[in-house]
Order: C-alpha cells, then sequence, then structure tokens
C-alpha cells in the first residue's frame, strides 16, 4: 500500500468527523468519495483512477444527498396574520345573512365578519370552516360535521 491510501483514508476520517459537528450533509459526499478512492488505492489502481472515483462519487452523492437534506431542513413557511386563519374552525355567533351582509363567527378567541362562501345564510351555533380573508372578514362554510349533522 502507497501513500495514498492513508491520504485517502485519512481525508474521508476528518470529513466524516466535520460533518458530524456540522450536520449540513454537505461534507458526508465528500467522505464517501474519498473511502471509494481509498478503496481504488487498496484494490491497486492508478492515481488517476482514484481521482476520477473521488470527484465521480462525490459528486453523485452530493446530488443524492442534497435531495435528501432539503426535504429534511425545509419546513413550509409559518403562516401570519391573517392567513394563519385559512382552514381554522371557528362557531357563528351571529346569523350569517348575505341577504343584509350581517353575520360574525368566532375563531380561537377573535370575533369576525363574516360571509358565507356559497352565498346561504348560516344560522348562528353551526361550526363553520374560514376558507378565505377579504379584507376585515372571513369567508366561511359549514364544517363537514356540521354538514353531516343536519
Amino acid at each position: 500500500m502507497e501513500i495514498w491510501f492513508w491520504v485517502w483514508v485519512l481525508l474521508a476520517a476528518i470529513l466524516l468527523i466535520a460533518e458530524m459537528f456540522t450536520a449540513t450533509f454537505f461534507l458526508l459526499p465528500f467522505a464517501v468519495g474519498a473511502a471509494a478512492a481509498a478503496l481504488l488505492e487498496y484494490l491497486g489502481a492508478d492515481v488517476g483512477w482514484q481521482w476520477i472515483a473521488f470527484i465521480g462519487v462525490s459528486s453523485a452523492m452530493l446530488v443524492l444527498l442534497r435531495r435528501y437534506a432539503n426535504r429534511l431542513t425545509h419546513e413550509p413557511p409559518v403562516r401570519t396574520g391573517v392567513d394563519r386563519l385559512l382552514g381554522l374552525p371557528g362557531t357563528v355567533i351571529e346569523a350569517i345573512d348575505p341577504d343584509s351582509a350581517t353575520g360574525r363567527v368566532r375563531v380561537e378567541r377573535e370575533e369576525w365578519r363574516a360571509e358565507s362562501l356559497s352565498g346561504e345564510n348560516i344560522p348562528s351555533g353551526t361550526r363553520v370552516t374560514v376558507e378565505r380573508v377579504v379584507g376585515t372578514r372571513l369567508i366561511v362554510q359549514p364544517s363537514e360535521t356540521d354538514v353531516a349533522a343536519s
């Protein structure tokens, strides 16, 4: 075994240890590439082939691990402001009447002016789901559980 074997093994070990401290999935592909080059040196391959293996395996692993790492680290953005109300359940506290443009709902601990998504009357006490927010009004529709109960 030549010195290159120990160079590749040492490089793989250093990169693997550095990856453990950074946990970014960036150094791991290069550690695997260095390990592949060390294996080729052990099998007696020329230094040129070792470099080709290092670059090829590192590149392939980088592409594959980036996809996996992106799924792990990218969370959907947190909805804030009125956008956080979308999809939340609420209760009608003042009947929603499209003709007189009246109606109020309670969502969490807040009261909001409300309109029906379908333009129908929704009686007080009905469970609803927030579909849209238009200005200071919530556009709601009766919840599936409330529709099934009627």
